[in-house]
């Protein structure tokens, strides 16, 4: 059943959010396979997966969830006169998504991250490793570096001044509500120091896989390799000539590394 979830509100969003999401059934579900959450990225939303969640989800033989986040896609919009918090990330991970997944009575899944998307991830799995078997993270941030801030505004100049608008517009209920949350938050001069605390991502026990392209636009390789230096059990995959979007630059490359990397973790897969 594809629709929309109505969470209920609480004291750090007062108002409730309508939040829609589609479900990904491959052809041959695994037996008590788990499911795959995909968080998409920081201008992103349900539709803009495209075709990649539903051939993961037919590679692996697991079922999947696509959703699109607060002020996203067909999701409630954000008003124009609230900006994202600049603790937005931690609330997508420490309250909105464990209040999806009870919704949507979805225990123990395996996440998997891009972009901001990533970063929800690894907040999530750092504080509570027991709901999540594991996480997988496509070009992750765990701290602001001058290449992101660089990429965000030149986005704001294409979406100012260029065809960024328009082509949003097509995705987004109120691209105007996507794009200022995600730019304002990150351009703000009094968020230039965050970052998940290094504790945080030793907290992170279970089985992680993170995914970076050497020509990403927002972000150098240390994104990467600080999650592997904290939480020594993630598997790096270093794609090269690989921009932001690991899984449309190269989706098959993409796709056969989570399969080798579930397959080792003792997840069954039919072949």
């Amino acid at each position: 059943m594809n629709g929309f979830v109505t969470l209920a509100p609480n004291t750090s969003r007062p108002r409730p959010l309508e939040l829609e999401y589609a479900w990904v059934e491959p052809e041959q579900p695994a037996d008590n396979s788990p499911t795959l959450v995909f968080l998409h990225e920081g201008l992103g939303c349900a539709a803009l997966w495209r075709s990649f969640p539903a051939a993961l989800c037919k590679r692996l033989h697991w079922r999947g969830l696509v959703y699109s986040r607060f002020a996203y896609g067909a999701s409630t919009p954000r008003p124009h006169d609230e900006p994202f918090p600049s603790d937005y990330l931690e609330r997508e991970a420490l309250d909105i998504l464990p209040a999806l997944l009870r919704e949507l009575d979805i225990a123990r899944p395996w996440l998997l991250g891009h972009s901001d998307g990533g970063s929800i991830a690894l907040i999530a799995a750092g504080n509570d490793a027991a709901r999540y078997r594991g996480i997988i993270t496509l070009a992750p941030h765990h701290c602001v570096e001058d290449i992101c801030l660089a990429g965000i505004a030149r986005a704001r100049i294409a979406y100012e001044q260029g065809d960024l608008r328009q082509r949003l517009a097509k995705y987004h209920r109120d691209a105007d509500s996507a794009f200022y949350g995600w730019c304002d938050a990150w351009l703000d001069p009094r968020r230039r120091d965050w970052r998940i605390d290094r504790a945080v991502l030793e907290r992170i026990t279970c089985p992680a896989l993170a995914i970076q392209g050497t020509r990403d636009e927002y972000a150098t390789l240390d994104q990467i390799e600080a999650l592997e230096r904290h939480a020594p059990q993630t598997e790096l995959r270093v794609i090269g000539d690989c921009g932001h979007f690991p899984f449309r630059d190269a989706a098959a490359i993409v796709t056969d590394a989570i399969a080798d990397f579930v397959a080792r973790h003792s997840i069954r897969i039919l072949e």
